[in-house]
């Protein structure tokens, strides 16, 4: 197998603040009440992660059904969940956690303010994801969803004037620039939230990527299929000149990728452990890279809290 030359590491890449604090979540649930622990849905979109809580005692279900008992301690993933998921909750008596990053909570609150002022809401996200159907559960009935530009060209409200719109926190960058733009275009009274919902973390792995893939051959972005802003940063390095593949790690890279690689850039997703990138620099190391280095774009500094319930817990086994 080919050894590139050069390795580039994009930073800032992999966890960012409200993956960080949703994993944590799991692991301190785990440590003050033991296991099992339940989560609805993964945790975070990362198989790696899900994998090693599970080992730890973490049960990852697809629903509050049946199959979690009555009381249990159950934890709501990073993504966030509707309203009618916490009803359903409260009604089985489940003591939950609520890991739901807080830019998702940003943008539910911002779905039920503009339905309570009597907008349509134009929410700007990919069907099925998981924050689009908790987002969308603040107010179904005031709520369209649109994908792309061709789903605004067709979009019928019944007042243009009573618009506002909202966006998933891990979209591309520029794609939702072109919605939105596409948005004021055709109604021009559309209102928007004060501050943009793509999330920090979101942005400025695009960014590091925009500026890494020109210098590089290939650009090999870890992280998980059902990840949205990993796939969103395959597909920013395609766009910006350099050949990309998703990997979930080492194992999965491919001999044909690296015919005349000289230098390869590595960057991984939001949900992305940075020990998965610490193998793959050694599997090149292994194969004879010696260069590697940081390609730093923007220091990162922000931190979450962790979830009441977790926090009360804590101060009382330290009581």
């Amino acid at each position: 197998m080919n050894a590139p030359e050069k390795i580039l590491l994009a930073a800032p890449r992999g966890y960012c603040a409200g993956v960080d604090r949703a994993v944590q979540s799991v692991e301190r649930a785990l440590e003050l009440h033991g296991a099992p622990v339940y989560v609805r849905k993964e945790i975070v979109h990362n198989k790696h992660v899900v994998e090693q809580l599970k080992e730890r005692g973490a049960i990852f279900v697809d629903e509050l059904d049946e199959s979690i008992p009555e009381g249990a301690i159950t934890v709501f993933s990073a993504h966030g969940v509707s309203p009618a998921v916490h009803a359903d909750a409260e009604r089985r008596g489940l003591q939950t956690i609520d890991a739901t990053c807080p830019l998702v909570t940003k943008v539910h609150r911002e779905a039920v303010k503009f339905a309570g002022e009597g907008y349509t809401i134009v929410l700007i996200g990919h069907d099925g994801h998981e924050e689009v159907e908790g987002t969308m559960g603040e107010a179904p009935e005031a709520i369209v969803l649109v994908e792309t530009v061709e789903d605004v060209e067709r979009l019928e409200v019944a007042d243009p004037d009573r618009l506002a719109y909202i966006s998933q926190t891990t979209l591309s960058v520029d794609e939702t620039r072109a919605i939105i733009n596409r948005l004021r275009e055709r109604f021009p009274n559309i209102t928007g939230p004060r501050t943009d919902d793509i999330c920090y973390a979101t942005t400025n792995r695009q960014a590091a990527v925009k500026q890494l893939a020109p210098l590089c051959d290939l650009v090999l972005v870890i992280g998980s299929r059902n990840s949205s802003n990993s796939n969103r940063l395959v597909e920013v390095a395609r766009e910006h000149g350099a050949d990309s593949h998703l990997i979930d790690n080492e194992v999965q890279v491919e001999e044909g990728w690296l015919e005349g690689v000289r230098t390869l850039g590595i960057t991984s997703g939001a949900s992305a452990p940075e020990e998965l990138v610490q193998r793959l620099v050694d599997f090149f190391r292994e194969l004879g890279t010696m260069d590697v280095e940081e390609f730093q774009v923007v220091q990162e500094d922000v931190r979450f809290m962790l979830p009441k319930a977790i926090r009360q817990a804590m101060a009382a086994a330290e009581a």
